[in-house]
Order: C-alpha cells, then structure tokens, then sequence
C-alpha cells in the first residue's frame, strides 16, 4: 500500500532493520496511535527464529516478548536519520505494536500540496499504463430499471473512477440481455396484456416512454407468474424463446450484422410465428434501450462498449461447441461443463433446444470485450447470488481462453432491500430508480428547500443531494453485505449520510467565499512556528491519508473505504470549524453565501481559497488552507 514518500520511507526503514521484505502498515482508528502503526514484532515473534540483519545487526532471544522485540527494533530506527526527518516520534503501544507520528512539517507539506495541486491529489500511478475493462449494470431490456440494478450500476462507476484514480485506463462495459427466457415472458405477457386492455401495439406506441417501459414490465411479471405456475405457459414460453432468438438474428441481419449460429436447424419455427412477435420485439427493444440510455445519463453513467446477449452469444455458442469433448461435454441433449473435477458443479451452456444459455453469452462476452480493449484485467460486478455460477463460468474460461480466464475477476455485491419486504420484477412490486429518485427529490424539497428557492434552483440542488443521497447510502455498505436502504437516515443532513457530507462541502465554500482572501505561496516553514490545537492538528493528519485510502479501495475494490474516511473528514473538519474562528480579520466584508448544499467539484473558486486581499496573519492563512484543502477531498 506505499502511496506516498512518506509511508515508503517508514517501509524502507523498518526492511532494513528487521530484514524482512514484505512489511504492512496500517492507519490507527484512534489519533492518540499516531499515523501508521505496525506489527512486525509481533511477526518476529511468531517467527520464533533470531534475526539478524547486516546493516542494523538487530538481535534478539526467543525468550523474548513482541514488547522487548519492539523496544530493540525502536531504538535502531530511532538511529535512522532519514526516517527522523518524516517522523516525529515512534512509540510502542499494547503488546509490542510501533505507532508512527509523521512530522508537522510533512503533514504541512502534505496540506500545501493539496491546496496547490488540487486536481492532482489523491491520483497515483498504481496502474499506470494498465488497461481495466470493469463490467456493470448488465440490466435486462422489457422491464423497468429497479433498485437491485442500481447497485450494480453504482458500485462499478465507483469502481472505475477508483481505477482511473490510480493511473488506470478504463473501459466500461454494458451487457444487456436482449435475448433469453426473461425477454420470452415479457413478450408472452404483453400479448396477453393486449388481450385483456384490448389494444394494439400501436396503442402502446401512443404512450411516453416511461408508461412504454412500466407496461412492458407488467407483462414480464404476468409471464414470469404464468411461467411458474401454468406448465402449458412455460412450454409457450420455452417456444418463444426459440423464435425471439431468430427475431434477433433477423434484426441483426437488417442492421448489417451476419448471422453465424443457426438456432433452428430442424426448421420448427414458422414464419408466422416470427411474424406475429417480430414488431414487438423491435420496437419492445428499441423502447429499453433509449429507456436506459436516460437513466445513465441521469447517474451520470457513460459507457465504452455495448454488449447484447444476442451478439455475444453466438460468439460463446461457437467456442462451447468447438470445444467438446475437451472442455465441455454432451449430456441428454444439452452441452454441459462438468465442475465437480475442479471443487465446483456443473452448469448447461447449451440447453437442449440448440439455445446458449447465460452461462454460454458470458463465455462469449470475453473475447468480444478483449476484441474492443486489449485489457490487462477484467472486473465483473455481479450479484452475490450468483457468485457460485460465476466460479464455474471462470472456470470455464481458464480452460477455453486461458489469457482472459487468468485476468477475469468477479466483485459480487450484497443484496439491497428496502424495509417492508421482498421485492422483485416477477412480483410487480419493483422500486424503480426513476421512482426513488423523485421520492427523494420530493422529501429534499419539503425539508430543506420550502422557501427561499427559484423552481429552477429546487430542480438543480434537489437533483444533486437526491444523487448524493442515493449514491452515498450504497456505496458506504462493504461490497458483499446485504443492506437495507432507509430513505429517510439517507437525507438526514445528520450522521453518515451524502447530505452531510454535501453540506460540509458548502460549509467550506461558505468559508472561502466570504474570507474574499487568496492564498500565498506558502510553503511548511511558513506555518511551523503555529502552535495547532488538537482540532487542527485531527484534520490535518486526516488530510494526510487520502492518498493511502485511495490505493487500499482499489487492492481490496472497497468504495466504503472512500466513503467512511470522508465521513471522519467532515466530522473532524465541523469539529475544527464549530470550536474555532477561521476568518480572524474583522475588516473583511462577508457576503451571504446560499450554499445551495452544491457538491460539484469544478466549481471550486479559481485561486484556491477566493479572491481578493491576502490573509494578514499565518493563523487565518493556515485556517483557510485547511478549509480549502477539506473541500478539495470532499
């Protein structure tokens, strides 16, 4: 995790005293531990072998404990000069963990450079010149985008903006299913719903696009129930599924796009059957994916590579049937991957109607992302569901496309719920994005923005903290856990919420725009004579270990990491801000400043902290600096 000088000269110094190559620091969760702490006593110790290093010569007996172990590795880095010029002290806490305490100097090195280079900060070169394709959304056309979506949509963005952060080049990749049972319910459902409405397509035509899309997802709840529950359904259904396939090729074929799989070799399928759904399909089509071309845009989502199930399936269905008998095997009129010779299960790959299956398109999806982006590792946002599924399916790949298989990685998301119960597409009872969106834009306009506000202004701040609210309510849960989502705690301007860090944000910019002062040049020295109180001082350490979080989100894919180090941002920063006066020169005029709970980071001022006279004393210049460099990291 060395992200910084800083940390990698406490690393070198602690390898070339104990010997050992591969050393871990960690960031204390109390102050009083100092700035990184280590437990390499504790690791000699359990090696329960003498050490000895050349250069340091450090000793010590078996009989001795991590604490007396600690106390000799102390003393030698204590000799360090190098290491002294970053550290103030090195104390032992507990059983024989070394807490570091970085120097002021450095930590006000560290505050300069952020307040100079703001656009800079935080960035580092951990994946330079690598290419990261990360997969995410992956929703399902004929039905709505739901809240289950969003967090696949939301957990990848983070994800890639975390790769690009540490120097990555990243392709985004959007793999929808446009084919498949699912798309075969929904059909069969609205021709039902048409049945008993009693209208036509063209009818549905005549609709906006949101009522388009909400009736296309009743119909899938309508299939999905009948597929369950009414066996000549599902054999109705099982059959469409087949003539949705060739609907596909046809329309590929109309777009320029040669067919290469034929799914029909024994010609079962009429024209009239094809002819009777091909319309809907089309346009059912067409109407999802302008559909989910507005949601992106809303989240501010825009990806690289469009991948539909239809395309990548055939690719996939070509490398499973190439690839019998030696990977893949037939077994009572289906294609199958034997898992149980690896610890797994198996899975179909070809279903017994000449059909991939999910398992077979991902196959396919691979290569036809590596055709696009020659990457170097490719992340997957799936469900936790399904993560059993996805280890049989990488597995898979190791053996058909070794070079993709050995870089393909799942992350698997926990599941969201809101409280009052299961939810679920096949039920009918779906929370849409677009739905809660607006429910939250609703409650931000009640609470905070009844009066005082252009119609204009409560679109545009509502928008952002309804964003802000959502986006941050997902991604402070680790990857993996199960969460229930709560409107109401995820607009509170209180607790761990994005409103609250949006308002800390404001609270900054509040800050700056009436000091009407800009920074100097400074540099370290210009503020070492400054005796910081303790609120300072916990803002400033804080500040220092950006960097460190960033590059510990991308190893372990963990947004929550971004997301709780902020939130102790903003807490110490309205500690510091409550208990001390920032702006100390009464002569400044101070204008009102409607923060407007704005959180967007290209609107920060031009100098770094305002414009207009220079601060008159280093106090009020170190204060507004802190402050700048806050809303900088928020």
């Amino acid at each position: 995790m060395a992200s910084n000088i800083y940390l990698e000269q406490i690393l070198k110094s602690l390898k070339k005293v104990t010997g050992i190559e591969t050393i871990m620091l960690d960031i204390p969760e109390r102050e009083e531990f100092g700035d990184y702490s280590s437990n390499i006593a504790l690791k000699l110790k359990s090696q329960n072998s003498k050490v000895k290093n050349k250069t340091q010569n450090l000793k010590f007996e078996e009989t001795d404990n991590p604490h007396q172990i600690a106390q000799n590795v102390v003393e030698k880095l204590k000799k360090d000069k190098d290491l002294m010029h970053v550290v103030e002290k090195i104390e032992i806490a507990g059983p024989g963990f070394i807490n570091f305490f970085l120097n002021t100097d450095v930590l006000l090195s560290n505050l300069i450079h952020i307040v100079s280079e703001p656009e800079n900060f935080g960035k580092s070169d951990f994946y330079k010149n690598k290419k990261v394709c990360v997969e995410y959304t992956d929703p399902n056309p004929f039905k709505e985008f739901h809240i289950g979506h969003l967090i696949s949509n939301i957990t990848g963005e983070s994800i890639c903006r975390i790769f690009e952060a540490n120097g990555a080049k990243v392709w985004r990749a959007d793999y929808y299913g446009d084919v498949g049972v699912h798309v075969a319910k929904s059909i069969w459902g609205i021709k039902k719903n048409f049945q008993e409405d009693n209208i036509t397509l063209s009818d549905l035509e005549k609709k906006d696009l949101l009522e388009k899309v909400a009736y296309m997802g009743t119909g899938y709840a309508m299939g999905s129930r009948a597929y369950e529950s009414d066996e000549k359904a599902k054999e109705e259904i099982e059959k469409l599924n087949t003539v949705l396939y060739i609907c596909s090729q046809k329309t590929g074929e109309s777009q320029g796009r040669k067919s290469t799989v034929n799914y029909d070799p024994e010609k079962k399928v009429s024209d009239e059957e094809i002819n009777a759904v091909f319309e809907l399909y089309v346009k059912g089509r067409s109407w999802s994916l302008e559909y989910l071309e507005t949601i992106y845009h809303r989240l501010g989502t825009k990806f690289d590579g469009y991948y539909p199930e239809s395309v990548v399936g055939e690719v996939g269905f070509e490398l499973v049937k190439e690839n019998i008998g030696r990977v893949f095997e037939e077994s009572e009129g289906a294609v199958v991957f034997k898992g149980e010779r690896f610890g797994l299960h198996t899975r179909v790959f070809i279903n017994k109607h000449n059909l991939p299956t999910y398992e077979a398109k991902e196959l396919g999806l691979a290569p036809s992302k590596y055709k696009d982006f020659q990457y170097d590792k490719s992340v997957i946002v799936v469900g936790k569901e399904i993560k059993e599924y996805f280890e049989v399916l990488v597995q898979a790949l190791k053996l058909v496309e070794p070079k993709l298989g050995n870089v393909t990685e799942p992350i698997c998301t926990g599941m969201v719920s809101v409280p009052g119960g299961k939810m679920g597409s096949r039920f009918g009872n779906v929370i849409t994005v677009t739905g809660l969106l607006n429910q939250l834009k609703d409650i931000i306009n009640e609470r905070y923005l009844n009066t005082g506000y252009t119609e204009e202004e409560k679109e545009e701040i509502s928008e952002e903290v309804a964003q802000g609210a959502l986006k941050y309510a997902f991604l402070k849960n680790s990857i993996g856990s199960d969460f229930i989502f709560d409107i109401n705690a995820s607009v509170s301007l209180e607790g761990n919420s994005g409103p609250y860090l949006q308002y800390t944000y404001a609270r900054t910019q509040s800050v700056l725009t009436k000091s009407k002062v800009k920074t100097q040049k400074s540099k370290p020295g210009d503020f070492s004579n400054l005796e910081l109180n303790s609120e300072e001082l916990a803002v400033l350490r804080h500040l220092s270990h950006y960097t460190d979080i960033i590059a510990m989100s991308v190893k372990n894919y963990s947004p929550n990491l971004i997301c709780n180090y902020l939130y102790e941002l903003a807490q110490k920063f309205n500690t510091f801000y409550n208990k001390h006066k920032i702006i100390q020169n009464s002569k400044f005029k101070t204008q009102n400043y409607n923060s407007k709970f704005k959180n967007e980071k290209n609107s920060r001022p031009d100098n770094l902290i305002g414009v207009g006279d220079i601060a008159t004393n280093n106090t009020e210049q170190f204060r507004l600096a802190l402050t700048s460099a806050t809303g900088t990291v928020l």
